[in-house]
């Protein structure tokens, strides 16, 4: 860990930057330029800001006004508290590991935290799986809709979804399934003081890849595939005939949109996380950081996308910074 002396370019010898100066375990330390420091961490605070108020906005609207108490946005409203979370508690601490170059945070604060950063990745596609069965019944069987899609079923939906992401996000890191069979590989190469990542044996990276990406992308790939191809056999009959069939269509093109933004965002991390323990663990820290930084950035997009596609969000902005929010009867302000 410190044991490595490098030489400097006037032939002086220097020992390298440490995490902890006194730890003979201490990971060694990368010192950004201040000004580089000072323009990141103005960069990442500006976007956790905006996904803290982004999201909380969406989660205000939804609670707040009772004409978008549907299971369709109460599926938004759990997707927005996952997002809410990841700018709130994830985002911070993984932008001071990100520019320090360092984990000055403890030992049970990084599994807290990458325990919040699986859970919540895996909160989010889990949401957007249960959305994209949400919009193939209101799309594909319209009059079955609202039998089976009720709020009491979207609730437990919910709640399975938080439980499962929950279990496999903690069970992970806090039993160690992550290095199952390579324990002493990696306390002896890779654990070091001043260190915070989720370091996966080829089984679990596998395992974790397909349960939390790639298998709940296949299938939401797949069901609006079928929305699609349903769709555009029923459009005309349904732009004729009945105007609630247009709105439900908007919903599922501005909640594909979503859902490829997410795809789009996090495909990168996981193709690097997937391959990793294949080639050696030899993907660069610094593009693996990059990657999971584009991952989170998927929290920050979701309300902006919500904003550009959805008149009812626009609408609801403007009654909460006006403050007729705090108007009597405000929650019944029509909306759509």
């Amino acid at each position: 860990m410190d044991g490595q002396i490098n030489i400097s370019q006037n032939g002086i010898w220097e020992k390298p930057f440490l995490c902890y100066e006194f730890s003979n375990r201490s990971c060694q330390r990368f010192i950004y330029p201040l000004e580089i420091r000072l323009l990141l961490y103005i960069l990442f605070s500006i976007s956790l800001i905006i996904t803290i108020i982004g999201n909380l906005l969406v989660i205000i609207t939804v609670v707040h006004f009772k004409q978008l108490h549907t299971p369709t946005n109460y599926l938004i409203l759990s997707l927005a508290v996952a997002d809410l979370l990841v700018g709130g508690f994830v985002m911070p601490p993984s932008m001071l590991r990100s520019i320090e170059t360092c984990w000055y945070l403890g030992n049970l604060f990084c599994k807290i935290h990458s325990s919040l950063d699986v859970t919540l990745c895996t909160a989010s596609i889990l949401n957007l799986c249960i959305i994209s069965l949400d919009r193939y019944y209101a799309i594909c069987h319209p009059f079955e809709y609202y039998r089976k899609m009720t709020s009491v079923a979207t609730l437990i939906m919910i709640i399975i979804c938080w439980t499962v992401s929950a279990a496999l996000g903690f069970g992970m890191m806090f039993l160690e399934l992550n290095i199952l069979g390579i324990e002493d590989f990696y306390y002896e190469n890779v654990d070091c003081d001043g260190r915070c990542l989720v370091f996966q044996s080829k089984e679990a990276a596998t395992v974790m890849s397909l349960t939390c990406f790639y298998v709940p992308a296949f299938v939401m790939l797949c069901v609006y595939l079928k929305i699609l191809h349903t769709a555009q056999q029923q459009v005309q009959a349904i732009q004729s005939v009945n105007s609630e069939f247009k709105k439900e269509g908007k919903a599922t093109k501005t909640l594909a949109i979503i859902m490829g933004v997410f795809l789009t965002f996090w495909i990168p991390f996981f193709i690097c996380n997937l391959i990793d323990p294949f080639i050696g663990y030899s993907v660069p820290p610094l593009l693996f950081d990059l990657f999971l930084w584009v991952g989170y950035y998927n929290s920050t997009c979701n309300p902006i996308v919500y904003a550009f596609f959805y008149s009812w969000f626009r609408h609801a902005f403007r009654v909460i910074l006006s403050g007729r929010i705090f108007q009597i009867n405000s929650s019944r302000t029509m909306l759509l």
